[in-house]
């Protein structure tokens, strides 16, 4: 069989594998092995300083999705503007038997000295653009896991990472000095399609790196920050209550982020997923001395990945594309089983994380607990994920999180204690949830579309997360609909769930017919449980 490398990029002639007519190489290369987990081990200590890292963003990505809230917070007004003769209420006053709208207002400061809502006068006729504010915010998160997981796809993990984190610090700080309202709604839009971009590509990038026994934990330690930054927010906002100098605040941090141009490689995977042998091996082959991991010929375990991956690879793989996720009728499953997952997680733990503030009390100390609240739930679900299964985890949590929601429809409001239980059982069980639906999706999609896979998942936990403030807010139509609307949809997501396949322990599916195939066997040979999957796969490697 005639195989020739040129300019790092490996050609083989896939229909002579195929047909057996080299069965001498056919037996070399046939095998089925993960080149970048045999070149640079599961976890070693560069994959923790990456790792580690890369977990940071999550800190400004929980600050600038969540600062509305200090920034726009609810705030008690008073007319000035006409003066009062006979006040009707915040908006109108009534001047010699006359109606007249008010025009300006005296704002209650004793917290907040100056908010978006003060500065532009966001009441009574103009209430709707805060609420429009969030929307484009959360809108601005979902168009970027779009868009950077696309390019990510394409061009590479890490220059979308650092396109983003740019993106991130410009915008972020012209949002602090714009002095008009239409202009800062245009720079938050651009704010949170960076973070957004930031979100899906580090994810993927600590994903691509780790071992396989590995990716739950490694999955916690990302989510962590996020909690962490949820709670270190509160702080931020106790000290710098004027909303510029808070939006300053969460923004000049990302700074440090600009050392990931340094600090984190092109993911060694997707090098290999686009036929770049002498990329990848030059990456693998640094790290190996990090990692001090000798006796390795990594060229010729690269190479005979490549030939592998490249005698089942098809064309249709080399333009992957969003449609890729629903073509077959496997993969259309799991991505419609997943994508809804996301959406009951953004809308839960979002939407739970403001209804906390239903029970009262200061909202420095509320919103700090929400997210506090939020860390057990990490911890547990690395243990359960690992124990019980990526599967059984997500099931498990979502059925928590629903029955502890829909329980607030009989507590009664004198149980104040009771409710502020239930809602935090929510919150945790949604926080588990989050976590293992992260990492589910992250071993569902194959590597050619596995950052559109992740993002679009994102995506519909922005969907989610839109929605979820006017879920809260039917509170004022009727007390049980927010409670049964956050307790119901969990339970589905749980009975879809019923849908997938574990992933735990398996390989990381690679191409199109990967992703189509994972699932089938398992059910084929009812391994259907974490513990057969994974000796199955020990199984598997045993015979490589």
């Amino acid at each position: 069989m005639k195989n020739t490398q040129t300019n790092g990029y490996v050609d083989v002639n896939v229909k002579q594998v195929q047909n057996g007519k080299d069965k001498k190489i056919d037996e070399d290369y046939g095998e089925d092995i993960d080149a970048v987990q045999q070149a640079i081990g599961d976890l070693g200590r560069w994959q923790i300083l990456v790792c580690l890292a890369i977990s940071l963003v999550k800190f400004p990505v929980a600050w600038h999705q969540l600062a509305i809230v200090f920034m726009a917070p609810h705030q008690k007004y008073n007319c000035t503007t006409p003066a009062k003769t006979e006040s009707l209420d915040q908006c109108m006053v009534s001047i010699n038997e006359t109606d007249i709208e008010c025009t300006e207002w005296e704002y209650d400061r004793s917290i907040f000295p100056e908010t978006i809502i003060s500065q532009w006068n966001l009441v009574c006729s103009r209430t709707h653009y805060a609420n429009i504010q969030q929307s484009i915010l959360m809108f601005g998160v979902l168009l970027g896991n779009v868009i950077f997981g696309s390019l990510a796809d394409r061009y590479g993990r890490k220059l979308p990472l650092m396109a983003s984190v740019i993106l991130q610090l410009i915008s972020g700080i012209g949002c602090a000095v714009v002095p008009w309202f239409p202009a800062l709604l245009a720079l938050k839009l651009l704010s949170a399609m960076a973070t957004g971009g930031t979100m899906v590509t580090s994810y993927v990038i600590c994903m691509e790196i780790v071992g396989t026994k590995w990716r739950a934990a490694i999955t916690v330690l990302y989510q962590i920050p996020f909690s962490l930054g949820q709670m270190s927010l509160a702080g931020i906002a106790y000290m710098f209550r004027h909303w510029q100098h808070l939006q300053i605040a969460i923004t000049v941090p990302s700074i440090i982020l600009l050392s990931y141009w340094w600090i984190v490689p092109e993911s060694p995977r997707w090098l290999l997923a686009m036929g770049r042998q002498k990329a990848a091996c030059k990456i693998l082959e640094k790290v190996a001395i990090i990692n001090k991991i000798d006796n390795k010929d990594i060229p010729d375990t690269v190479r005979r990945h490549c030939l592998h991956q490249n005698s089942r690879r098809t064309a249709q793989d080399h333009n992957a594309s969003f449609l890729d996720l629903f073509r077959t009728p496997n993969m259309r499953v799991k991505s419609l089983s997943i994508f809804f997952n996301w959406i009951v997680c953004g809308m839960g733990l979002f939407g739970m994380s403001q209804y906390i503030g239903q029970v009262g009390g200061d909202i420095f100390i509320n919103f700090a607990i929400s997210g506090a609240m939020q860390v057990p739930g990490n911890f547990v679900a690395w243990w359960a994920m690992n124990k019980l299964g990526r599967k059984i985890t997500l099931i498990s949590s979502n059925v928590i999180a629903g029955i502890s929601s829909l329980a607030l429809i009989i507590v009664p409001h004198d149980l104040a204690w009771l409710r502020l239980v239930l809602v935090c059982f929510g919150i945790v069980g949604m926080s588990v949830a989050f976590t293992s639906v992260y990492l589910f999706s992250g071993e569902l999609f194959p590597t050619v579309v596995r950052n559109m896979g992740v993002g679009t998942s994102s995506m519909c936990a922005r969907i989610g997360s839109i929605v979820a403030p006017f879920v809260v807010s039917l509170n004022h139509v009727a007390e049980w609909l927010p409670p049964i609307i956050f307790g119901s949809l969990p339970i589905m997501g749980a009975m879809l769930c019923l849908l997938l396949p574990e992933t735990a322990g398996c390989t990381l599916p690679e191409t199109l017919q990967d992703g189509e195939d994972f699932g089938k066997k398992s059910k084929k040979t009812k391994k259907t449980n974490v513990k057969d999957v994974m000796e199955h796969n020990e199984e598997e490697k045993s015979i490589v």
